[in-house]
């Protein structure tokens, strides 16, 4: 067997336990679930956005909370911000990949929405944009970094910069987190 398949699984399992070790960072997450709670219960969306295997986790993330997650409930009002792929490419192509987030957001949030913003670097230019035009327009952010929080650690009203520089440990405790987050949601908001 190769070595290397058990050093990743020690290695993303390492990460996992600094998170369950740092108390503060837990808090975070809890924090994080209940701003989500909150702004659903309001009559607020939470809007992802990230780009690659973070798009792919902001799209998982977001179903789960429009879908169902545990148990059969009515549907929230989530959405990735890179699904629409004509808006997607137009504005890319007119406007700038920076601002494809940003300019969508202005047209679809509301003061009280939370956006969720996935950078493993914390540096992705169109998902800072995007954090930076939440704050103008009075939405709450939560950044899901890797360890250093990158330019999103400025703008982000809670940061969960996982403990790695290793992007695909990294991935791997976002979709954790994500999932600890969406169930946290659910229970909030159905007690079911």
């Amino acid at each position: 067997m190769d070595k290397r398949i058990i050093q990743s699984i020690s290695d993303s399992v390492s990460v996992k336990q600094a998170i369950l070790g740092n108390a503060a960072f837990l808090e975070r997450v809890q924090s994080a679930a209940d701003m989500i709670a909150e702004s659903l219960r309001n009559g607020g969306r939470v809007h992802f956005c990230g780009n690659g295997g973070s798009a792919s986790d902001a799209q998982h993330l977001a179903a789960e909370l429009s879908g169902r997650f545990y148990f059969d409930r009515p549907p929230l009002n989530a959405e990735a911000l890179h699904c629409n792929t004509s808006y997607l490419t137009a504005v890319g192509n007119d406007y700038g990949y920076d601002i494809v987030f940003s300019r969508l957001l202005q047209g679809t949030s509301k003061k009280g929405d939370v956006v969720v913003g996935i950078s493993t670097s914390g540096n992705s230019a169109n998902v800072v944009k995007a954090f930076e035009t939440a704050k103008e327009m009075g939405l709450k952010t939560i950044a899901m970094t890797g360890a250093s929080g990158g330019e999103m650690r400025k703008t982000a009203d809670i940061l969960l910069n996982v403990p790695s520089e290793d992007t695909p440990r990294i991935q791997e405790s976002h979709i954790m987190l994500g999932h600890i987050i969406c169930e946290l949601v659910e229970k909030n908001l159905f007690k079911s």
